[in-house]
């Protein structure tokens, strides 16, 4: 079984890396407010809610599918 918080820490941590090297110019020393959002910055936090929703929609749908199976009563002994 594939653990789900596992797919979320990979997803977190891509779209972590992505942004932290949209914010260092290519010598490495961080960059001054730019003003204007840019279409990329965008997209990466598009991408990343979207990413974000759907790891939620498979966690949830995996806990409605575990919550509706049906408890045994216990028999007496």
């Amino acid at each position: 079984m594939h653990d789900p918080l596992l797919n979320l820490m990979m997803i977190v941590h891509a779209v972590q890396g992505t942004l932290r090297r949209t914010l260092v110019d290519r010598s490495g020393s961080p960059v001054a407010d730019r003003g204007a959002v840019s279409i990329e910055q965008v997209l990466w936090y598009a991408a990343a809610a979207v990413s974000v929703a759907v790891v939620a929609a498979i966690i949830w749908s995996q806990i409605r599918s575990t919550a509706s199976t049906p408890v045994q009563a216990p028999s007496a002994p």
